[in-house]
């Protein structure tokens, strides 16, 4: 017994690091980074290249020919590959920012040169494109009620939608529903503006208003809302729609009390979406809504300006007052936008189900 035990051959431990490979140090993409953008614009300069776009992508070339190479020398062709992919994810991810920057940079110098107090709460009644002065108060208030009464009528119909088509659709007529919300999504601003001149404005005969604008902007933001919407309230476990109905409660409550409240981030983030896209809107504004100087509060008669239209407007006049009110109005679209996404967030943060004991 004792023989064979030492006869066995004794397993030899592994030597504490064979497992583990060469790493480049932590500070090596940031370092690569800078070398390739200082390459990138001495190679621009150097080629007589005037563009700054040029010397952009040939720095972030460099970046990922150099990262690939470095890496496959020191860690392997697997982890250089990863490190390329990688590296390709943060150039996609510097060129999308970087046009963003630039165009809220370019907004907002040029913007706050003409944007005050008197600018937000007068309208350009009595005043003359050409000249200075003058503000954006009636197109402001002509944005906040079209897009508040497009979102009454397209925020409902798009839940709704939404709900019967993940909760209860089923045969042809969920079929033809989602494929009727699939070509409004990729109906263009113009056809939606005529369809409701060719009914609202000339087979019934109303004349120009701010609701008239409203509704072709509800028809453009109801396939944005059903989508987000649905998607989103796929995302619900069918646990708790199972636990819910196991303790009797009807399905209609239970869509009401666990699957919307569950959902009501996404959903939130879906309608800013929606009404995101439509506050940019120019065309349905111009062959509906008309525009006028004038303070109008009445979105269901009269013509009516809306921030877009007036920026179209003043850019269109040409004169240095004009295009600097065109600037602070696409100033004040930005600052409307991003306050309704903010409201939008904290609403969906307070109503939604907590999580905490």
């Amino acid at each position: 017994m004792s023989h064979a035990i030492q006869d066995r051959p004794l397993a030899v431990a592994p030597r504490r690091g064979s497992l583990s490979h060469a790493r480049l140090p932590r500070w090596t993409p940031a370092a690569v980074a800078v070398g390739s953008v200082v390459a990138g614009v001495g190679i621009g300069l150097a080629a007589g290249w005037h563009s700054k776009v040029q010397w952009g992508l040939g720095s972030a070339l460099l970046f990922v020919l150099v990262t690939y190479a470095l890496t496959s020398k020191v860690e392997g062709s697997r982890q250089a590959k990863d490190r390329v992919a990688t590296s390709l994810v943060w150039v996609c991810f510097v060129l999308a920012v970087v046009p963003l920057l630039s165009l809220a940079w370019v907004t907002v110098s040029k913007g706050m040169a003409v944007l005050d107090g008197y600018f937000l709460t007068h309208s350009m009644n009595g005043v003359l494109d050409a000249e200075a002065g003058g503000g954006v108060y009636h197109a402001l208030l002509g944005t906040i009620e079209q897009v508040g009464i497009a979102t009454l009528i397209a925020a409902p119909i798009g839940l709704l939608t939404a709900v019967y088509l993940v909760e209860y659709g089923g045969g042809k007529l969920a079929q033809a529903v989602t494929f009727f919300v699939d070509v409004m999504t990729g109906i263009p601003s113009i056809v939606a503006g005529l369809f409701v001149l060719a009914t609202w404005n000339l087979m019934l005969g109303f004349g120009p208003s701010g609701f008239a604008g409203a509704m072709a902007l509800a028809i453009l933001m109801m396939p944005v809302v059903v989508r987000s919407t649905e998607e989103m309230l796929k995302l619900v476990p069918n646990e708790l729609r199972e636990a819910s109905l196991a303790l009797g409660i009807p399905k209609w409550r239970t869509i009401l009390k666990v699957v919307l409240p569950t959902a009501i981030g996404g959903i939130t983030t879906g309608v800013m979406l929606a009404v995101a896209r439509i506050t940019g809107e120019t065309a349905p504004v111009l062959l509906l809504v008309f525009g006028t100087k004038l303070i109008n509060p009445n979105p269901f008669e009269g013509a009516q300006s809306s921030l877009p239209l007036y920026v179209y407007e003043q850019y269109a006049v040409g004169t240095d007052a004009a295009v600097a009110r065109a600037w602070a109005a696409a100033l004040v679209l930005i600052a409307f936008v991003m306050i309704l996404n903010l409201v939008a967030r904290g609403i969906a943060r307070w109503k939604a189900p907590k999580t905490g004991r």
